[in-house]
């Protein structure tokens, strides 16, 4: 019997979030678990997701998306302009989750070496960049309507915002389901053809979960307490 496919938005490092959801989930081997990206930046516990997630590997079929933060994060070894737009992006409080300050920092030297532990560098650059299944496509920000998913630029995969009015389906007839366009209201925003799980954890809002085949819905906010 095939298991469930789950997707959770934004955790942007709201670690106690993402372990209250797991848990609340009950993950089975045969599950499909597809975090939509933004694992890092912003919140209090970046490098305690990036671990959660890593295990997650072992426990269920984990299909993580690359978000622009992880983006962000990936660039900023490579030259200096690009570590300061991803410290300015929310990669200090990154930083001082591995416990080092942005005053240290220099590109490749630090970053990839002393800082961030090899296999969350590892786990980061291995991101995919969409998912597709026979009735979903899972991906960080938006899509091309018209444009195949293997042909998507990736500013529009990882930096386009969707917006109600404007959004059409995908050519596919798949049910797209992102992240990264906030909904403050703590609310998915469904469009039938769309999904968007971005319900705003780290600014006080929920980290959502939702299981694509039922509807179910799990929520908990970065104190780790679930929505009732």
């Amino acid at each position: 019997m095939a298991g469930r496919i789950i997707a959770i938005g934004d955790i942007h490092g709201c670690s106690r979030a993402l372990a209250a959801l797991i848990d609340a989930i009950d993950l089975a081997q045969e599950d499909t678990l597809v975090p939509l990206g933004d694992y890092i930046d912003c919140g209090p516990d970046s490098r305690a997701v990036l671990d959660q997630l890593i295990a997650l590997a072992s426990r269920c079929h984990l299909v993580p998306i690359l978000g622009n933060h992880e983006e962000m994060f990936l660039n900023a070894a490579r030259s200096p302009s690009a570590l300061k737009e991803w410290l300015f992006c929310g990669g200090k409080q990154t930083l001082a989750s591995y416990g080092a300050g942005a005053g240290t920092m220099h590109p490749a030297d630090s970053l990839l070496g002393r800082i961030i532990p090899e296999e969350h560098w590892n786990f980061v650059a291995h991101c995919h960049p969409f998912y597709e299944t026979p009735t979903h496509i899972f991906t960080h920000a938006g899509y091309l309507p018209d444009v195949p998913m293997e042909q998507q630029p990736g500013k529009v995969l990882r930096w386009e915002f969707v917006s109600p009015k404007t959004a059409q389906p995908h050519r596919s007839g798949k049910v797209v389901v992102v992240g990264h366009t906030t909904q403050r209201s703590g609310e998915i925003l469904d469009l039938g053809f769309l999904k968007c799980l971005d319900t705003a954890c780290e600014p006080g809002g929920w980290l959502t979960a939702l299981d694509l085949a039922t509807d179910q819905v799990w929520q908990a906010n970065k104190r780790g307490e679930l929505r009732g």
